[in-house]
């Protein structure tokens, strides 16, 4: 070639894209391409295909396999003169090199892509059975297999046949390669064959007429004995046969194989036998399938052997399919399966996980089938086994609004076309976008994008996955709201039983009442009514992920209805990211974050993600707390507006807190590992006795005020007594305290204690006052003398009471007197006179030690509520709080005046302490801390859901269901709560037993 020719046609090359010209100019000068190195249309077509080096590559090897001169002109000149072959054979090429591989291997093939004329582009079952009906053996049978292949892959490269139709064809080819192989698999064992019936059932894309290019094949394989058969020995043959089919077209040879067969999807999966009778699959998916097993029966089609059986397998079993949305948390377990199979993709593939990844090809696919499974109940014509034609009937039938179907389809026939291309370049089965550029821009040319195929490719598929992504987030329930809203004429709709009947699958007891309240947000035309619309797709989906639907979206009803014209409000949920999600998680979680927000709606705000002037749900400190409550006293004009003000600041801050405890625990589903859940309980013990604390400063401020002025006769303190003290009150836990004063001097000690009681009383009455506001009980009862003793004492008093006849009990108590407001100077001469009884010197004697087991028996056995269960109680039960927290009180008792560490009022530090001093082993150390954190937990669950306390386990469902999603078990997993609290705390007591009873400890 002359250097100017060179030249010219290295230019070309480039222009109709190839990347290495000087490759291609080489074998454009071979003696192969001889006679058309210069037909200008020859260059035109590799240009056109996905990738021209790899076509020209493939087309040389193929010529130089020809068997002669003859067929190598026959090829040229077909090539040349027949543009549809030119198209289809350079397109395989360029596409395909597995398929080219096959060509160089059998050169004769290139002439089934002439096979298929326009009038004949569509072959079904019968076409492939005849290209595969000379097949004699599997080496055989895999040639005529890729045979086939070339075809399909021809018409999909060359735009011939869409995505569907190609995936429709495959299923067809692999249902005449079943059939071809289950005759082999006969004739190689004709007494088997004669002593059975044997049906093989497509599951998956096969089963829905959308397989890929490489794919397992799932089947499922139903056998009846032949007539005058034994039925055990039937049995056996058929899985010899089965077993045999399998091989046939799973085993790798030179040949390559053709794909695997899973039967995986059979009853009890590859733990089951392979191959049972019609009676033994009905009776398991009566009694014993999951959710998703019926799921996947959506897609069962008879494809291979007794074409009859194949059909009464599909009679029987199509109507239990049709039920499985009545089962009980049906979306709920298809959720969280979508949730499972995301969980388990590698970190390191998700983004580039086709199929499994977040607005991936699963995602389309699970969202159809569950509106199918939902509404094919009463619909049949959405029981189609295909994920786009069910779509399009969803659509006719106004369960999908038409425009969200559209954008599904297109965005779905995208990834699959993606799919189907990266599949066919090395015939591998994969779905994972590649990274190398040479195979993102093939991929890219194979889809149409030649301008600049790289970055068209990848704009083009995270667009189409952020529309599958969000309309999979909205599929569902977006219907809803136009079955009660206005539609434009000729719109198809939700009808009002198909509304009801999607709303009880969602979990709704009252659907009716549902609707109503989707009907008054969602209808009108003003601006509030359409920001609403656009939320509650979202929303419902996050309700439905509940407890409680029900409460959560009358919850949201109220709210909206309180604060819907307040500008902010909408803006809130509709721009801020975690507003929405964390409002719907509040809503229908319980009784008391409702409660306390339907009080006052405007705390809303602080579910944001700013810190806007509430700090969002970042929980506050003690001492700017108390300095806002001791501000808004200092403004107020009496004591009562003053503790009406404190309490405000504690309505709001108990509803940050619990919603920043709602919104982490339903981050922690099924995750319970003792930190996370060790970390949640103590946030929370201490924001709340934080904030007791500062309500009782600002309480006594404003009582003090209005009566004494600045000055009150008697220095006054309180003392935070058992879970105040210890920083562990819980969201329904009482403030115990001790008060204790000491008069001024030159005061008298009858008119100190006057003031110190009136103080008291005036801030107990107005803690209690009726208001919007949740009351604050003082309980005093741990005084000396408890109840029949003075409610307050002066610090004399309290000493010479201790020094003359304090008790063991007492002595215990004080373990967790800790000052939480007024005089400082005092507060720290109380806890100096305690420590000396709090922590003995030398420890406790044996007979103090015998006492105190004798209370925690007398205890157990007198106080634990009729009719409750022990093993469920949280306070008093076996391994509950009061074991626990008994057992380090006995150690703090015992080693406390020897060990600093154990000087604490928590329980969870006293425990590291004890470990860290050898008291404890850390075995030990962990069983006692985990099963306090439950109990703990469980007692704070029991409050949010219910409203009011409680040491055990809620008795209606939906209650104890909600206390179960707190403590991170999902839905349908009541059960397994209380089993994994019973285990819990009976290791704990077994400890406690040692530790706490055993003689001599």
């Amino acid at each position: 070639m002359t250097p100017g020719r060179r030249s010219s046609t290295f230019t070309r090359l480039l222009r109709h894209g190839f990347t290495a010209p000087s490759a291609a100019e080489r074998l454009l000068d071979g003696p192969e391409l001889a006679p058309v190195r210069d037909d200008p249309v020859l260059l035109e077509a590799l240009g056109a295909t996905a990738d021209p080096d790899l076509a020209l590559h493939g087309l040389v090897r193929l010529l130089e396999a020809q068997p002669g001169p003859t067929a190598h002109r026959e090829l040229l000149d077909t090539l040349t003169a027949a543009k549809p072959l030119r198209d289809r054979l350079l397109g395989v090429l360029g596409a395909s090199a597995a398929l080219a591989d096959h060509l160089a291997r059998h050169p004769s093939d290139w002439q089934a892509l002439v096979t298929y004329e326009p009038r004949d582009l569509h072959p079904g079952v019968e076409e492939f059975e005849g290209g595969l009906a000379a097949a004699t053996d599997p080496i055989s049978l895999r040639v005529a297999y890729r045979r086939c292949l070339l075809s399909i892959a021809a018409r999909d490269v060359c735009g011939t046949t869409d995505v569907a139709e190609t995936a429709a064809e495959l299923a067809d080819l692999a249902t005449a390669t079943l059939r071809a192989a289950l005759a082999l698999a006969g004739a190689a064992a004709p007494e088997d064959a004669a002593a059975c019936r044997l049906a093989v059932i497509a599951m998956g894309k096969c089963g829905g007429h959308e397989l890929n290019y490489v794919s397992d094949v799932d089947v499922i394989f139903v056998a009846e004995a032949a007539e005058g058969a034994d039925e055990a020995k039937a049995l056996r043959s058929a899985t010899r046969l089965a077993s045999h089919m399998m091989r046939i077209c799973s085993e790798t040879t030179v040949e390559g194989s053709i794909w695997p067969v899973d039967a995986n999807l059979r009853p009890e999966g590859r733990n089951g036998p392979l191959v049972r009778t019609l009676s033994s699959h009905a009776a398991y998916y009566q009694r014993w399938a999951k959710t998703w097993e019926f799921q996947a029966l959506l897609k069962a089609r008879p494809v291979a052997g007794d074409a009859a059986l194949g059909r009464a397998y599909v009679d029987a079993l199509e109507p239990l399919v049709w039920k499985a949305a009545e089962r009980e948390n049906f979306v709920a377990d298809v959720q969280k399966m979508r949730r499972r199979v995301v969980e388990n993709i590698p970190v390191a593939e998700v983004e580039r996980e086709l199929k499994l990844g977040p607005g991936g090809l699963r995602d389309v696919e699970f969202a159809v089938q569950l509106l199918q499974l939902v509404h094919g109940r009463t619909d049949p014509a959405l029981r189609s086994g295909t994920t786009l034609d069910a779509l399009q009937e969803l659509a006719a039938g106004g369960y999908v609004g038409r425009e969200d179907a559209a954008r599904l389809d297109e965005a779905y026939r995208f990834l699959r076309s993606m799919e189907h291309r990266i599949q066919l370049y090395r015939l591998r089965r994969t779905h994972l976008v590649p990274e190398a550029e040479a195979d993102l821009r093939r991929l890219g040319r194979s889809l149409g994008l030649r301008t600049d195929p790289v970055p068209e490719l990848l704009r083009e598929w995270k667009r189409h996955t952020g529309v599958v992504r969000r309309l999979h987030e909205k599929l569902f329930y977006r219907p809803l709201l136009d079955a009660v809203a206005q539609l434009a004429p000729g719109e198809a709709r939700l009808s009002a039983v198909a509304a009801r009947e999607r709303l009880v699958a969602l979990g709704y007891a009252d659907p009716a009442a549902a609707l109503r309240h989707l009907e008054a947000l969602a209808s009108g035309v003003t601006r509030k009514a359409a920001i609403q619309r656009t939320l509650l797709p979202v929303l419902l989906g996050w309700f439905a992920d509940s407890a409680d639907p029900d409460a959560g979206l009358l919850n949201f009803r109220k709210v909206s209805d309180a604060l819907g014209k307040t500008p902010w409000y909408l803006r809130l949920l509709r721009d801020e990211g975690a507003a929405a999600e964390n409002l719907a998680r509040v809503l229908s979680a319980g009784r008391l974050a409702p409660d306390l927000l339907m009080r006052a709606p405007e705390a809303v705000a602080l579910l944001g993600d700013g810190d806007g002037g509430g700090g969002g749900l970042r929980l506050r400190d003690r001492a700017p707390l108390e300095q806002e409550i001791l501000a808004a006293v200092g403004r107020a004009e009496n004591a009562e507006q003053g503790v009406t003000a404190a309490r405000g600041v504690r309505r709001r801050e108990l509803f940050r807190t619990a919603a920043a405890d709602i919104v982490s625990s339903y981050g922690t589903e099924n995750s319970h590992a003792e930190q996370d859940q060790g970390a949640l309980v103590d946030r929370v013990g201490a924001a709340v006795s934080d904030l007791t604390a500062a309500t009782l400063a600002g309480t006594l401020r404003a009582v003090v005020r209005e009566g004494w002025g600045d000055t009150l006769p008697t220095r006054f303190t309180i003392i935070g007594m058992g879970r105040f003290g210890g920083h562990e009150l819980g969201y329904g836990s009482d403030a115990d305290v001790l008060f204790v004063h000491e008069p001024r001097d030159g005061v008298d000690d009858q008119e100190a204690a006057a003031a110190a009681n009136k103080v008291v009383s005036e801030m107990r009455r107005l803690l209690q006052l009726s208001s919007a506001d949740p009351p604050l009980l003082i309980d005093a009862d741990l005084r000396p003398e408890g109840k029949s003793g003075p409610l307050v004492r002066s610090l004399k008093s309290y000493e010479a009471y201790y020094r003359r006849w304090s008790l063991v009990w007492e002595s215990q108590a004080l373990l967790r007197a800790e000052p939480v407001a007024g005089d400082e100077d005092l507060a720290r001469r109380f806890t100096g006179l305690i420590d000396p009884l709090r922590y003995p010197e030398h420890g406790l004697g044996d007979e103090a030690v015998r006492e105190i087991r004798r209370l925690k028996a007398r205890m157990e056995s007198e106080r634990l509520p009729r009719g409750a269960d022990p093993k469920l109680h949280t306070k008093l039960g076996p391994g509950g709080l009061s074991d626990v927290e008994w057992t380090v009180q006995l150690l703090q008792l015992r080693h406390g005046w020897r060990e600093p560490g154990l000087r604490t009022t928590r329980t969870r530090a006293a425990l590291a302490a004890a470990h860290t001093a050898g008291l404890l082993s850390a075995e030990d150390t962990e069983v006692l801390d985990e099963a306090w954190v439950l109990a703990t937990r469980v007692r704070n669950a029991v409050m949010l859901v219910r409203g009011r306390a409680g040491d055990t386990f809620p008795t209606e469902p939906r209650d104890l269901a909600a206390v179960g999603r707190y403590l991170g078990f999902g839905a349908g997993h009541a059960g397994d709560m209380l089993d994994a609290y019973r285990r819990t705390t009976r290791r704990a007591r077994t400890v406690v037993e040692e530790l706490f009873y055993a003689a001599g400890t």
